[in-house]
């Protein structure tokens, strides 16, 4: 199956060719693991500019939730497009109100929900944090240690999956607090509940030197992402709830990169019951187009006057035009796919874990898994420098995958991705396994 999928050498001479005009003209700050080309996708299924074809288990950073190019969303894409481009936010337009009722519709809120129309994940963080402090009055925040929630100045202040996120850009917006996230597999805290842990440690930081009353918001992450995949314990978000209720707190949930049906349900906070005050999105919901969302509380958002947030490209036809129909899709079956194969894919994985040594844990809900990589379980030390050639190996054998926290491989397929692809990966990802534990032995 190897030689079926890989016809050139990795990367291959196009690929070569078009990567050297991109190092002479394009920033080099973009983080990318490995050199490939894309010409085309289908599905679950790419292939780069030479011809190889790979099974796609990173849908473009949890982005291609409904598949590359599904036929669908580029023919709403394409009716949109036939009507008119943009018409900035300060006038009117049928699929943004649509789009707009169509979230309050399925928005886990208290009571019904207003949006904000934004144009990334980062955008919408940075409209929530500004929310926020609006309603309330109060000027700080708290938010998680290995969160990730974007690169603009806001959210940059509580992105902390890695060191060099914030690497030369202090002083970044003051008043974020950031704090352990409940990981039971490596605890920060003691006590066999990290999550009753965790809370206990915030409630140690209003007694001391965080003064609960100038908190506008706690920012967190249902399931973290790029940290590590990292699944709470149970009673961590209702008691995260209960706490933001005894203080005046507004509950900011990020659902950019677990939302949009790929946890098995359309919001990762669902699997709690935990209603929030107000919800990040981005990233699934446009099947790659760019959209953004803040959505809220009416009896928060309908607080803000007239000009007091904007933007210009904020609920452009052809991303909401992209978005309803995503969110279609998701509704119709797709997340309900994500629930039923990510489960198989969770079972497959695990039987991986029993060949191999080197899987710490396998965690996750839908098609949002984390594969948890050790030098050895005991000790439970990660194995970084081994994840990192374990993801390329994959690459060169035809399987398209992305690392997180300190030694996790993240799998996040296309929603609609079907059993037989997912066993086709595996397979790949079983020989990849085989073969750097060859060539790099564990550090």
């Amino acid at each position: 199956m190897t030689q079926k999928r890989i016809k050139t050498e990795l990367p291959g001479p196009k690929a070569r060719a078009l990567i050297e005009r991109d190092r002479k003209v394009v920033s080099p700050s973009y983080l990318r693991d490995y050199p490939f080309v894309m010409e085309r996708g289908t599905g679950a299924e790419v292939w780069d500019v030479d011809g190889n074809r790979f099974v796609d288990f990173m849908a473009g950073i949890a982005v291609c939730a409904t598949g590359h190019g599904h036929p669908e969303v580029v023919a709403a894409i394409k009716e949109a497009a036939d009507e008119f481009l943009h018409i900035s936010s300060d006038f009117w337009h049928e699929r943004q109100v649509r789009l707009a009722e169509c979230i309050a519709e399925i928005a886990p809120l208290a009571e019904p929900a207003m949006t904000f129309f934004a144009n990334s994940g980062t955008e919408a963080v940075e409209g929530a944090l500004k929310l926020a402090r609006f309603v309330t009055g109060r000027p700080r925040f708290i938010g998680f240690l290995g969160g990730f929630h974007g690169r603009t100045m806001g959210s940059l202040s509580f992105t902390s999956s890695k060191y060099t996120q914030q690497a030369g850009y202090f002083p970044t917006m003051p008043g974020v607090t950031l704090v352990p996230y409940p990981h039971n597999y490596r605890p920060m805290l003691s006590g066999a509940d990290q999550g009753a842990a965790v809370l206990e440690y915030i409630e140690h930081l209003f007694r001391s030197n965080v003064p609960a009353t100038e908190v506008a918001g706690i920012l967190v992450e249902p399931i973290l992402g790029e940290g590590g995949y990292i699944v709470p314990p149970d009673g961590f978000l209702p008691g995260l709830r209960a706490l933001c209720d005894r203080h005046g707190i507004l509950l900011i949930c990020d659902e950019v990169q677990s939302g949009m049906g790929r946890t098995g349900k359309m919001y990762a906070c669902e699997h709690w019951g935990v209603q929030p005050d107000i919800i990040t999105m981005a990233k699934g919901l446009g099947s790659g187009l760019p959209i953004g969302l803040v959505v809220a509380r009416g009896s928060l958002m309908g607080n803000w006057p007239i000009g007091a947030h904007g933007n210009t490209n904020g609920g452009n036809p052809i991303c909401c035009a992209a978005a309803l129909k995503t969110l279609e899709l998701v509704r119709g079956g797709y997340m309900d796919n994500a629930a039923r194969v990510g489960a198989h894919l969770q079972r497959r994985l695990l039987e991986l874990m029993g060949r191999f040594e080197c899987i710490g844990e396998v965690r996750g809900k839908g098609l949002m898994i984390g594969v948890e990589l050790v030098v050895d379980r005991a000790s439970r030390k990660p194995a970084a420098k081994f994840c990192q050639e374990l993801v390329r190996a994959a690459w060169r054998e035809g399987l398209l995958l992305l690392s997180c926290g300190q030694s996790t491989v993240r799998i996040m397929p296309p929603l609609m991705i079907d059993q037989a692809l997912v066993d086709e990966g595996v397979e790949i990802l079983e020989h990849a396994f085989v073969k750097t534990l060859r060539d790099a032995p564990l550090n």
